[in-house]
């Protein structure tokens, strides 16, 4: 005998496919596999709603909750409260689906995810057992047109899973994953609440704008700390902040774990903490960080726990005094605490979620549910809700309440206009709050920043010092009252965070805040050294030599040409090519030297849009050369007219048409995603590599690959003209050049795609100059020992004679 142990994710699929098997196996009934789902609120109506919260944390706890004291979850009762206020009001309204009743199924899944699926099954197909030999289909329509919930990111995404393939939307209050945003994998999930794609970025620029550079954090292991805090690293290494730890906790780690997160906190240097927590999560870390006293510290929470007044009452040793963080804007619904201040136990059964409710807020028992044992007192129903505080009567969660409000009127509002889809709805609540989603299923993304303000009897105010808009322009997103923040153990100033005198950081400042009473950190860091190919290394030097040593040759040999201008070895095959193939062999040298340096916005976009241009501005004066052989040859053939066609207008033609062709790609590669300079903080661990990001592969790869054909095309054409008679015949020297030109550029393309950091920008300058110096020295330098060391082969009666060795020279 063995026993099979599968997670509650692996379970849950297990339940989906034996459900489906069921349905498909030939058997008189199609049924569903173990108890039916029963809802724990339940009204008909003509048109049903499903909703799923987690009223309970664990199921043990709900089975066992009419045995002992009751753990009704009373956050996720505020939300069916605010489900069933708004039914209530669109049943009552003559504007909103007059006439049509909405009814509701709302269940309790107790954060199961196992659970979530079979609901969520349940509330699509039902529970009744159809047989196979009636007309009725094993699958039906929907039971239900949309579902509520679920609270929490990991059951939204397993319930949206099952969801997708019936098409019924789930929309969610408070699943915040930025993952549920995709749309390949959650179809029909919408929610009313911002994707932690925004809170994520907004936090990092929270922390910058307070210049901490060295924080740690916590996130829960789970969907929503896992992904929220690998966006918030990513947008925290490019604004220059240093993670000195990033540890993930979940509520049900042992004790062991938990002791070695709190050892890492106090071993840490760093006294800022982001929490990318849940409210189950924090509440349980925050019970171990009492017990080691764990003040003063600087925390940065999330709209999970920043603003929830039971974490606050439950942080007796001012563990998170003068956090601050992101909330989701206050609301007001008005109507709905007189709603829910009417509760009333539907019966004194002691089996309903309402008496339940009843007996967890006045600590007491309806007769029918007392024991012997019971030393609880009897529950009358008369009790008075308005003398009770705790976190049902607190009204602090509104904003998520409203969430769920907002997601039943969105639903109406479709319902209303059948042929308008849900995704497309927008309209405005009655207290004025605007419903829309984007076609990510997201609502517009707004935070408020509160900041924990303790009075002197215990009890924490979330005050609202700031505002976040994602939809403003980049800037003007983060709003920020610096002059009324509170921080750690109550100070008024922003507290001198103490950095370590030696660590290493992408962009190291010392903190300040804009507030006059701000205090100055004495601390200095360690920059990470920035690497990149320099004008003062070995290394830069020597490039540069030998980039301006060619550039120098080469005007020397204009010179040359310039001074013997007249001579039949200059004036042979267009003296006009020869110069404009000098001049744009200057600028290829010329242009290697941008490559050296700091890259910056300009010199990333320069370097290869010049580079580019004039290599093809020189190839095609090189090819307008070949061609001319080529069709100077054929033009002693009897009869031939060929040179009228390609006469000295036609090679500025094809030399402008080819450059002009470059031009275009360039101008294309600019415009839709030009190069940049780019950190790059992971080649090395401990430099940053400062280099240009291509923007465009496709865009870079363009311009190589146009060079690379027009030198192809030229080396063919020259090797094809080769072994034509005549000393008028330079084929052999454009070969040899191209030859050269092509291997360096085909051993750079394994080399640049392997070097790291700056030796790949050393690579492309290393081809650059090679190529450049094969073309001066192949093509020109044997004239120019002509011109200077054999002038008497440099005669008319020479150039156009037969049977003369052309070794020492090459007419051009």
């Amino acid at each position: 005998m063995f026993r099979l142990r599968l997670s509650e994710p692996g379970f849950a699929l297990v339940q989906l496919l034996l459900i489906v098997f069921s349905c498909t196996a030939k058997q008189l009934l199609c049924k569903r596999r173990g108890e039916p789902e029963m809802p724990q609120l339940a009204k008909d109506g003509e048109i049903m709603l499903g909703a799923i919260f987690s009223f309970h944390s664990s199921w043990k706890d709900r089975q066992d909750s009419f045995m002992r004291k009751p753990h009704l979850n009373f956050r996720d009762f505020q939300f069916a409260q605010a489900m069933l206020f708004a039914i209530e009001e669109i049943n009552n309204s003559t504007d909103l689906l007059p006439g049509i009743t909405l009814g509701y199924k709302i269940y309790d899944i107790c954060g199961s995810i196992a659970r979530g699926v079979r609901v969520a099954l349940a509330l699509a197909n039902g529970n009744e057992n159809i047989s196979t030999l009636s007309e009725a289909p094993c699958s039906r329509p929907g039971q239900v047109q949309v579902m509520i919930g679920e609270t929490s990111s990991t059951p939204s995404m397993a319930i949206a899973t099952v969801n997708g393939p019936f098409h019924i939307p789930l929309i969610s209050h408070f699943a915040t994953c930025a993952c549920l945003s995709d749309k390949t994998k959650y179809p029909s999930f919408l929610r009313t609440i911002p994707s932690d794609h925004y809170q994520s970025r907004a936090l990092a620029q929270l922390v910058r704008h307070f210049g901490w550079t060295w924080v740690g954090a916590i996130r829960s292991n789970n969907d929503y700390g896992n992904n929220g805090m690998a966006t918030f690293t990513e947008n925290a290494q490019q604004l220059g902040i240093c993670l000195e730890y990033s540890v993930p906790f979940f509520r049900t780690d042992s004790a062991d774990k938990i002791q070695r997160i709190t050892q890492i906190i106090k071993s840490s240097t760093s006294k800022v903490i982001v929490a990318f927590l849940s409210l189950m999560d924090m509440d349980v870390l925050i019970h171990e960080l009492s017990r080691h006293k764990l003040t003063g510290y600087q925390w940065v929470g999330t709209e999970a726990w920043i603003f929830d007044s039971q974490t606050a009452s439950m942080d007796t040793h001012h563990i998170l005094d003068g956090a601050i963080g992101l909330s989701i804007p206050k609301a007001h619904v008005s109507g709905l605490k007189e709603f829910m201040m009417d509760v009333k136990p539907l019966k004194a059964s002691g089996t309903d979620i309402f008496t339940e409710f009843w007996e967890t807020m006045f600590s007491c028992r309806f007769k029918s549910g007392i024991t012997s044992a019971d030393t609880q007192r009897e529950c009358t129903g008369q009790e008075d809700l308005s003398k009770v505080q705790n976190s049902f009567t607190d009204m602090s969660l509104m904003p998520i309440i409203n969430n769920v409000y907002k997601a039943v009127y969105a639903t109406a509002y479709a319902l209303h206009n059948i042929l308008q889809h849900l995704k497309k709805v927008h309209f405005k609540t009655k207290d004025g709050d605007e419903v829309y989603f984007t076609e990510e299923g997201d609502p517009p993304a707004k935070y408020e920043i509160v900041n924990w303000k303790r009075r002197k009897t215990d009890i924490v105010d979330f005050v609202t010092v700031g505002l976040y808009d994602a939809s403003l322009p980049v800037g003007q997103q983060l709003i920020v009252q610096n002059d009324s923040l509170l921080w750690a153990q109550n100070s008024h100033q922003v507290n001198s965070i103490q950095e370590p005198k030696t660590f290493k950081c992408d962009i190291c400042s010392k903190c300040y805040s804009k507030s006059s009473a701000a205090v100055t950190c004495e601390n200095t860091c360690v920059k990470k050294e920035a690497v990149f190919l320099s004008y003062e290394e070995i290394m830069g030097v020597l490039l540069t030599t030998a980039s301006l040593l060619g550039t120098c040759l080469t005007i020397i040999v204009a010179f040359i040409f310039f001074r013997y201008r007249n001579t039949p070895i200059v004036r042979a095959n267009n003296s006009e090519l020869s110069f404009l193939l000098l001049f744009s062999l200057t600028l290829c040298f010329l242009c290697s030297l941008t490559f050296i340096g700091q890259p910056s916005e300009w010199s990333c976009m320069l370097r290869h849009t010049a580079f580019g241009i004039t290599f093809v501005l020189c190839i095609s004066c090189v090819l307008g050369k070949t061609m001319m052989v080529l069709m100077a040859f054929r033009a002693t053939l009897p009869g031939s007219n060929v040179m009228k066609w390609f006469g000295p207008v036609q090679q500025r033609l094809s030399v402008l048409g080819f450059t002009l062709i470059q031009v275009l790609i360039c101008i294309l590669w600019l415009t839709i995603s030009p190069p940049f300079p780019f950190k790059n903080v992971k080649e090395l661990k401990d430099k940053i590599i400062l280099e240009c990001a291509l923007g465009s592969a496709v865009g870079f790869w363009a311009v190589i690959g146009y060079v690379g054909l027009l030198a192809f095309l030229c080396f063919l054409l020259a090797f094809f003209a080769r072994n034509l008679p005549d000393n008028f015949n330079e084929a052999k020297f454009i070969t040899f050049s191209m030859l050269i030109f092509c291997a360096v550029w085909i051993t750079f393309i394994p080399a640049y795609v392997s070097s790291p950091g700056k030796f790949s920008v050393a690579v492309e300058i290393f081809a650059i100059l090679a190529s450049s110096f094969g073309l001066l020295f192949c093509i020109f330098f044997p004239k120019c020992y002509v011109i200077l060391l054999k002038p008497d082969k440099n005669t008319k009666k020479n150039m156009i004679g037969r049977g003369v060795s052309y070794r020492y020279w090459l007419p051009l």
